[in-house]
């Protein structure tokens, strides 16, 4: 079942007095339970894309189809509303979340908003997903700057999945983590995946990291979308130089590639 479908859409921006195309007229689809992996170098513009998906920036031009709805003519409340379905883990957890905040209020803040768990009920739901995300409940009342970069990266996949979405936009979310926890966090989101049925539009420069969660992967280029297919069909004969010159920063990328 396709649960995301982005056609023609464009964005554009001026910059020192030109203007600078940042999306030309891409189009994707992305499955239910599905990861499609984002792949492209430094502004390509592949975080425009998720922003313009996370309603953060407008669109010049296009459409976006989430769930069967018309995602970019939601507003209000309604938009509101809908935004439980689909989340999104920032590569600068901190930047996103207050800094002054506990952990247990920023995991309480969707619960609350999105009227997932009562007041009674938060304090359990909170320990469960700190549970689940591999933490332990006394973290709550820790501030949000007082635990480590991995950590925070947890309680920001906590936070994701508190509102049990049916997407989660994931924008460079592990390329700040050394390789050891980077390894971690992507299991963890593969378990999830598994558990819940759960769609992400995984969003790196780092084809290494996609091909480890990606059952498809996308390239993006100077804003257009110049190849895409099974991540074992990028990975292993990549047709566009966009793909052919990220493998190549990879040299190992290609060997004993699994089926996904």
């Amino acid at each position: 079942m396709t649960l995301l479908a982005i056609k023609d859409l464009s964005r554009h921006f001026s910059s020192g007095g030109r203007d600078v195309t940042a999306l030309n007229e891409v189009s994707l689809t992305l499955s239910a339970g599905e990861t499609l992996g984002l792949v492209g170098a430094s502004g390509s513009g592949k975080s425009t894309l998720a922003r313009i998906l996370m309603r953060l920036i407008p669109a010049d031009k296009g459409t976006i189809r989430f769930e069967d709805e018309d995602w970019l003519a939601l507003s209000g409340a309604e938009l509101r509303r809908r935004r439980a379905k689909m989340q999104m883990v920032f590569q600068d957890v901190l930047g996103a979340f207050n800094p002054r905040a506990t952990v247990a209020s920023v995991l309480d803040d969707p619960l609350r908003i999105h009227g997932i768990a009562p007041k009674a009920g938060r304090p359990k739901e909170i320990a469960a997903l700190l549970d689940r995300v591999g933490l332990p409940a006394g973290y709550t009342t820790r501030s949000i700057r007082e635990v480590s970069g991995g950590q925070r990266q947890r309680i920001a996949i906590a936070r994701a999945i508190a509102t049990r979405p049916s997407l989660i936009v994931l924008d460079e979310a592990v390329s700040a983590l050394d390789v050891s926890i980077r390894g971690k966090i992507l299991e963890l989101l593969v378990e999830l995946q598994e558990e819940r049925g759960i769609a992400y539009l995984f969003v790196s420069h780092d084809l290494a990291v996609l091909r480890a969660v990606s059952h498809r992967i996308a390239v993006m280029d100077a804003g257009r979308l110049v190849e895409s297919g099974t991540a074992r069909q990028v990975i292993e004969t990549p047709r566009s130089p966009a793909a052919r010159a990220l493998i190549a920063a990879v040299p190992r990328l290609v060997t004993g590639m699994p089926e996904k």
